[in-house]
């Protein structure tokens, strides 16, 4: 099943998007077109599945971590509890 994606603020330099996880849910694969800044509001395990690696990622409530234009990838709630986060792209 897919996360949900709430947009917050688009303008014409940002897009600020909450993303919701239900335990299972994911984004789908998809490439981010800008260079963007993560703000996780809850702590846990994501999967990262990208074209030729895996990797969990932990997630630390309030601890912000930064991607880049052209990240391919596909975010899956591996944990058995909702996990949310911000998602702010810097046009």
């Amino acid at each position: 099943m897919k996360a949900t994606a709430n947009l917050q603020i688009e303008n014409d330099r940002v897009i600020v998007k909450e993303w919701i996880f239900a335990p299972g849910e994911e984004t789908e694969h998809h490439v981010h077109p800008y260079d963007y800044v993560t703000v996780p509001l809850a702590s846990g395990v994501m999967r990262i599945e990208g074209a030729t690696v895996t990797k969990e990622n932990q997630l630390v409530t309030g601890v912000s971590y930064t991607g880049t234009k052209g990240t391919a990838h596909n975010v899956i709630n591996t944990e058995n509890v909702e996990l949310r986060f911000i998602e702010i792209e810097l046009k």
